[in-house]
């Protein structure tokens, strides 16, 4: 499966904003935004005041795109999804995205990053509803429960972890057992749970042309 192997950093500064896509790097001064927030490329200086209604559209895309760490086909896909479902667009596909499995590892702390959280998911290190899961995008229901699997506990990253892990999230639609290193969705999320400032609106009016 295709994958964006480039810098991290170099994502943010396209997008002029914080993405969060190296875990705690993205709280120290060593943040590329920090020190240097300009657009990629030596022409980057002051391009961002002249987009357009098209370029608006199409850099909200690709800011959730990145945010969440999905290519095109696949956020395409999504939003497909999300159109055909009862209720607005744009928050359909947000609460979509929401749902994956790399992405309850993250909100449940299990992971310092999205990135990091596929990896982890891809390998084999968590279990849904008891059994193995190794496919990031699945998407959970009410219910479900993403678990870190007992034999990966001693592993040194998961060790380190499970050192300062106290089960705390800011996602209110998970409970997080942090004795078990458990996370179940215990209701649905909803677009006011989606804390990264993403104006939907503008990327269902890209899709709908």
């Amino acid at each position: 499966m295709a994958k964006y192997t480039g810098p991290a950093c170099r994502q943010c500064r396209r997008e002029g904003c914080k993405l969060f896509l190296k875990g705690d790097r993205c709280f120290s001064s060593k943040c590329a935004m920090e020190r240097r927030a300009t657009i990629p490329g030596q022409h980057g200086t002051g391009r961002r005041g002249m987009m357009k209604e098209y370029g608006l559209q199409l850099r909200e895309k690709q800011k959730a795109k990145r945010y969440y760490g999905i290519l095109e086909n696949q956020f395409r896909n999504y939003f497909k999804k999300a159109d055909a479902q009862e209720g607005m667009a744009g928050e359909n596909l947000l609460v979509l995205i929401e749902r994956r499995l790399d992405n309850v590892v993250f909100r449940a702390g299990f992971a310092s990053s999205r990135r990091d959280a596929r990896q982890l998911v891809l390998h084999g290190h968590f279990t849904v509803n008891g059994k193995k899961a190794t496919i990031p995008s699945i998407l959970l229901k009410e219910g479900d429960v993403v678990a870190l699997k007992a034999s990966s506990k001693d592993l040194p990253k998961f060790k380190a972890m499970l050192e300062t892990f106290d089960g705390n999230t800011t996602a209110k639609w998970l409970t997080v057992d942090a004795e078990a290193v458990s996370a179940t969705l215990n209701t649905m999320p909803t677009r006011e749970d989606v804390d990264f400032n993403i104006k939907e609106q503008l990327i269902v009016e890209l899709y709908s042309k």
